[in-house]
């Protein structure tokens, strides 16, 4: 069986020479990497808004965690196809971020209308930070990175929902750990943002134990 170390050195291999195929080896290592290694929260500091906003409580936090993976898996398929069948094409790649932006707002907008139909709670404890997922700097960093990686449609949604589940744990964890502070004797200079900030600087070097398990670019 192989190692995670030699399954690094395959993955940096195939990276290096522009091959990379859709193996069950690479996959996984995309998967652990995005949510684990390249936390886009906690390692890449993405989607920093979202996650000191909506994170004082779990419920609101697991449901942001899913209209934005919801929102990043959509956006990467339909800004993939964009890039590959329109944009480069006709040579207006300088467009990307542009049509990248148009195309998430699209899609925030149908999550925001069907959010507000199915969970109108939800919606409301959502409140202004479900319009920002429209300037969430993860989702289009997660559209931009896929292009730059030349990742293959099927890598790319993997990558991408991997990435979108990353940010939904670090929000959920931070969530949680922000709910126990409330009831804990926080000294006074410390409470509110203070505390949050040394919260999420803990728990980014509590990922940092992960490191070392895979080796993505």
């Amino acid at each position: 069986m192989q190692t995670i170390t030699n399954i690094s050195q395959e993955i940096l291999e195939a990276f290096s020479t522009g091959e990379v195929t859709v193996v069950p080896i690479t996959l996984f290592a995309i998967v652990i990497g995005a949510i684990f290694v390249n936390n886009v929260v906690l390692a890449q500091f993405l989607g920093i808004c979202p996650f000191l906003g909506v994170s004082s409580k779990v419920e609101t936090s697991l449901g942001m965690g899913m209209a934005v993976t919801f929102v990043m898996a959509l956006s990467s398929i339909v800004t993939w196809c964009l890039q590959e069948f329109v944009l480069m094409p006709f040579g207006i790649e300088y467009m990307q971020t542009i049509v990248f932006i148009l195309v998430i707002a699209a899609l925030v907008q149908m999550v925001e209308i069907v959010l507000k139909k199915v969970s109108p709670a939800l919606y409301q404890a959502l409140g202004i930070f479900l319009p920002l997922i429209t300037t969430n700097c993860a989702v289009l960093g997660v559209a931009i990175l896929m292009v730059q990686k030349e990742f293959t449609l099927i890598t790319g949604v993997v990558y991408s929902v991997a990435t979108a589940l990353g940010f939904a744990l670090a929000l959920v964890l931070f969530a949680g750990i922000r709910e126990r502070l409330d009831v804990e004797d926080v000294p006074e200079a410390l409470r509110g943002v203070p505390i949050a900030l040394i919260t999420a600087g803990l728990l980014a070097m509590a990922f940092m134990g992960f490191a070392n398990v895979v080796a993505l670019p």
